[in-house]
């Protein structure tokens, strides 16, 4: 009979109470790895999820409206392996959310106090858009914008707007529709500007080096004088324009004469328009080239994410463009867009 095989790591013996003892060589290797296998999983799924909310965006641009309102639109780079990504919110009152992945897919986004769960769809790069009421404040006549930024944005000043004080120099400054837009570094930022709106008179008297004032009496008569004019002259303008504009708007002849184009000489310059965008083109028109997007909602019974969809892609294509009014989208049919083609 073949003797019994037993492996050499493997000892046996026998007390003297007849309990039978077994020694394991490879015991305390076993015992080092597996504390070790399992610290590593905890950090690795650790790490995981702090990669995907401290990644860096990609751009950040932030406009400013007259109201104190700010539209903050960004694209970042994500995990496209990854379900879920979280994005940091620069506040809690937000409003209008919209995230967009590749291909111009809209996403799920769902807003909890000051961040945002976003589902990927197996997007590498998402674009996120929203308004939020949390970066600027005022005190008396002087405006206040304050941000801890990530990363280096551009900053769309409103018109009419003067810059008082600020923390830190820009990177660069220009000019575009008459409003000031820096470019600033990422860290925190504070800056203080002064708004005013578009009519102002300007003082044609120095009391100091004519060596003269006038009393509360004269100033309240002159600037009664004054804005009386100045209300006529808008009023006048406006009764003009509204006479000029209802003469045109009997006399289309399908060319471009008009403030906004014709919805033929559109569908033309863009064939590839959906059927959809067609119907919403010609809603806007028939409104008198534009409408708020609330409008929009109501007459084409469209969830807000779906419609605000519907408009971004109309705005990528050239056709209607993008204004803030009392805290809402104004959607407006492009002029000249010939030109642009």
């Amino acid at each position: 009979m073949n003797p019994e095989i037993v492996p050499n790591h493997r000892k046996e013996s026998l007390g003297e109470d007849g309990m039978l003892f077994v020694r394991t060589e490879d015991i305390i290797d076993t015992m080092v790895k597996v504390p070790l296998l399992v610290a590593s999983m905890i950090i690795v799924a650790a790490i995981m999820p702090i990669q995907s909310s401290f990644s860096s965006p990609r751009t950040l641009d932030l406009i400013i409206y007259p109201d104190g309102s700010t539209h903050v639109s960004t694209e970042i780079d994500v995990d496209s392996l990854a379900t879920d990504y979280e994005l940091n919110l620069f506040g809690s009152t937000i409003d209008n959310l919209v995230a967009v992945g590749e291909n111009d897919f809209l996403l799920d986004a769902d807003v909890i106090g000051d961040s945002a769960l976003i589902e990927t769809f197996g997007s590498s790069v998402i674009s996120v858009e929203y308004d939020i009421h949390d970066l600027v404040s005022k005190q008396g006549k002087v405006w206040t914008f304050s941000l801890d930024a990530p990363s280096d944005f551009t900053l769309l000043l409103p018109k009419n707007s003067a810059i008082v004080g600020m923390t830190s120099l820009p990177v660069n400054m220009e000019i575009i529709d008459d409003k000031n837009q820096l470019t600033l570094s990422s860290g925190d930022v504070e800056i203080n500007y002064l708004f005013s709106t578009p009519a102002v008179i300007p003082d044609t008297i120095d009391p100091i080096n004519s060596g003269s004032q006038l009393d509360y009496l004269t100033y309240a008569i002159v600037g009664g004088v004054v804005a009386a004019a100045v209300i006529g002259t808008v009023a006048i303008t406006r009764f003009k324009q509204k006479t000029v504009k209802s003469i045109s708007d009997k006399q289309l002849d399908h060319t471009i004469q008009t403030e906004t184009i014709d919805t033929e000489t559109i569908f033309k310059l863009k064939p590839d328009i959906r059927e959809d965008d067609k119907e919403i083109v010609n809603f806007i028109s028939n409104n008198g080239g534009e409408a708020f997007e609330s409008e929009l909602r109501k007459k084409f019974l469209q969830p807000r994410t779906t419609m605000w969809r519907a408009v971004k892609r109309l705005e990528r294509n050239g056709i209607i463009e993008i204004e803030k009014k009392d805290l809402q989208n104004l959607v407006k049919l492009r002029k000249n867009m010939e030109e642009d083609e």
